[in-house]
């Protein structure tokens, strides 16, 4: 096969997992499907790609001593890179495949002698072994805040938080005035656009996110940085591209260089993805190499060509030097204490932090949790959202409810499901104990509600209203009527049915909090005390 031509088989395969990658995150959603049973459930591999993340695999090993579940397919990417080099990051990797397309853009900071010197090899391409090494050593003490930097963490949390939304807030903007129009023909036209796009695209519900619009500027910003400098995440910070490019040091596939044909042109750097200097005159870096294989496509004299087995002299290992190595191992080391000092994880913890059914208790939750957001995108009441300053600077993204937006559904498992690193730990409706029949007789608690008197109708104003209680899924209700003799501001006594919580049965689903009619402060709200996964939260009421 003619080198000439793997570019091209290098962009199928790009524009394949990409299109790959877009398409499991927009299942990653419960679509409803005609003829359904009550069995809420995703049918594709939504966590396939998180599978295939060493980064996650070696972190979540070292947090926890030990692999959740489909990790362990991770580490086989790790064999090919051992003879093939950093493939992942030219061939598979969506966030390099967005880099790629965004920095090949016309751009007046990337032209003639400014392109070509914008891709010679620069120091700063070792921040991201200072960012590996650092993030490892803090999983290892129990964080996995490496996960902010993982590129599927970034493209999920990004993707399904910020952009996707705002795909369908807008295209169902465009379609509602034709699917509103007098006009039977055009009526029909945007119904029917609108029922082919939901089937393949759109969400069922429009959904908004905390944070959703920072998330998006966010990434925008990472992909309009590569029109400065091709692939500068890439190149400069994403742990999993170093780690790769760790392993790639023994790799057996090799740039070969002939001096004799080389005029020096640098036409082989006018396309360079990974800053690795294929240039003549100068040692090929292999750990930045992308194999992406344009430096061989571009070369007029077809002196460049990737052989196994070559033996010439080449720069096989990141040159990171004492400082750098220190700088990542003093950060990995001092990062963990100083934001545990500074992230509630006993009383002191937020009481509006309530985490997802079937989330590990709050150390292990962190150690595990990659901030990658797949819980919070499946959720299908929209009641997941990213943590600010709830969880502290650990916590930072990761996901807690808010019942204000929406509740936990009681037959819902999905975040579970989908959870790659079992900081939700798969669970079953049975296990989760919320659905009538299906239930056990300690099913997960999320929290407890309470009631804010000065707020309730029926507490404050003697006016009737029931809705919190209508809402309660739990048999027998979590929440009871008892009726009470009050006087309202006409000097009449009148009865009225009182709310009360009884906090054996409350699970903490948020129901109550959503519906009540109360919008500017809930009169009944819940909050994390009584929670099933921290014994310090143990509720110590109880009537039993």
């Amino acid at each position: 096969m003619a080198q000439s031509r793997l570019p091209l088989f290098r962009r199928i395969s790009q524009i394949f997992f990409l299109l790959l990658f877009v398409a499991l995150l927009v299942f990653t959603s419960l679509r409803p499907t005609p003829g359904a049973t009550s069995d809420i459930h995703l049918r594709a591999p939504v966590r396939l790609f998180f599978e295939w993340d060493p980064l996650v695999a070696v972190a979540n090993a070292l947090a926890t001593h030990a692999l959740y579940r489909g990790l362990l397919w991770s580490l086989v990417i790790l064999l090919p890179t051992l003879f093939l080099g950093r493939f992942f990051c030219g061939w598979v990797c969506p966030m390099g495949t967005l880099q790629h397309f965004v920095g090949n853009m016309p751009s007046e900071s990337k032209r003639g002698k400014h392109r070509i010197e914008s891709n010679r090899y620069k120091r700063w391409q070792t921040i991201k072994y200072v960012v590996l090494i650092a993030g490892l050593l803090a999983a290892f003490f129990g964080s996995m805040a490496i996960g902010w930097l993982d590129p599927f963490s970034l493209l999920v949390r990004s993707i399904g938080l910020s952009l996707l939304p705002a795909v369908n807030y807008a295209v169902r903007a465009v379609l509602a005035p034709l699917e509103h129009s007098h006009f039977a023909l055009i009526r029909a036209t945007g119904e029917g656009i609108h029922a082919v796009l939901q089937a393949i695209v759109l969400d069922f519900r429009q959904t908004h996110f905390a944070q959703g619009l920072v998330l998006g500027v966010l990434f925008v910003v990472i992909l309009a940085a590569s029109l400065r400098v091709t692939r500068l995440w890439c190149r400069s910070i994403c742990p999993l591209g170093a780690l790769l490019g760790a392993v790639s040091r023994w790799s057996v596939l090799g740039l070969h260089k002939d001096p004799e044909s080389c005029n020096r042109c640098n036409r082989c750097l006018l396309h360079c993805q990974g800053g690795d200097d294929p240039i003549g005159g100068a040692p090929w870096r292999k750990s930045e190499c992308l194999m992406c294989m344009n430096c061989v496509d571009s070369c007029p004299e077809h002196s460049l060509e990737f052989r196994f087995f070559r033996k010439e002299k080449e720069i096989a290992s990141p040159n990171l030097g004492r400082r750098r190595t220190l700088t990542g191992v003093m950060a990995g080391v001092a990062a963990v204490p100083l934001m545990h000092a500074n992230t509630g994880l006993g009383k002191s913890r937020h009481e509006r932090l309530i985490r997802p059914p079937g989330a590990l208790d709050e150390p292990d939750f962190l150690s595990r949790c990659i901030r990658c957001g797949e819980c919070m995108k499946v959720c299908p009441n929209n009641s997941l959202h990213p943590t600010l300053e709830q969880a502290g600077l650990e916590g930072l993204w990761t996901p807690t409810l808010v019942p204000r937006i929406g509740y936990c559904e009681p037959s819902c498992v999905l975040c579970s499901e989908v959870c790659p690193t079992g900081a939700i730990w798969q669970i079953t409706p049975k296990e989760k104990g919320w659905v009538v029949g299906v239930g056990t007789d300690k099913p997960i608690r999320l929290g407890t509600a309470f009631y804010d008197r000065g707020h309730c109708l029926p507490w404050a104003m003697a006016t009737d209203c029931i809705v919190c209680e209508e809402w309660c899924p739990v048999s027998p209700k979590a929440i009871y009527l008892l009726e009470a003799d009050v006087v309202d501001s006409a000097g009449k006594t009148k009865t009225v049915k009182q709310p009360h919580v009884d906090p054996d049965r409350c699970v903490g689903c948020g129901a109550c909090e959503y519906a009540c009619p109360m919008q500017d402060h809930p009169a009944v709200y819940v909050n994390s005390i009584g929670e099933s996964r921290s014994p310090s939260s143990q509720i110590l009421l109880s009537r039993k």
